[in-house]
């Protein structure tokens, strides 16, 4: 296994990362359009963190630069993912507060980017309400941010995988 991971190219582990972020969005839509589970903010929120690391990662895929450019690309989606763990992680959390520590609901995300300056509207979708607190689901016992924030960090690993073998490879 170590040999088979060594082997592949810089292009190979973005592919591969690109096509988790591809599962992860196909899972988000199967649980929105197949079960009917409507996403809250935060849910919105990681989509988009996968979304803006899928776009770095098929740009790096295609590009394919070696040494530490290479490296760029993935650091780029990784950052993004980072991001992705930081509120996948605020929204397990949020799930686990008593009831009456939850906060209430906020308006609709849509009527927030309609009436409110975009920072404003990242700044009350992070800090959470009671929609994003709601457990509509859970799968082996855990709540689907949580699902969610273990698919972030094997991203993660799968991105800085990508990167040392960048950076490993002789440049052109």
């Amino acid at each position: 296994m170590k040999q088979w991971v060594l082997e592949q190219t810089t292009r190979t582990w973005y592919l591969i990362s690109a096509g988790f972020c591809v599962l992860m969005l196909g899972t988000a839509m199967v649980m929105q359009h197949g079960f009917g589970l409507e996403p809250c903010p935060l849910c919105i929120f990681q989509r988009i963190a996968v979304l803006v690391a899928l776009i770095f990662l098929v740009i790096g895929a295609v590009h394919n630069p070696r040494g530490k450019a290479g490296a760029i690309y993935g650091g780029l989606g990784l950052v993004s993912i980072l991001v992705g763990i930081g509120i996948a992680a605020r929204h397990t959390w949020l799930q686990t507060l008593p009831p009456d520590q939850v906060p209430t609901c906020g308006p609709g995300l849509d009527y927030m980017l309609e009436v409110l300056p975009l920072w404003n509207v990242i700044s009350q979708v992070l800090s959470g309400s009671g929609e994003c607190a709601e457990v509509s689901f859970r799968w082996l016992g855990m709540t689907l941010p949580a699902w969610t924030l273990i698919g972030f960090c094997v991203l993660a690993v799968l991105i800085i995988t990508a990167m040392v073998r960048s950076v490993r490879a002789p440049a052109h």
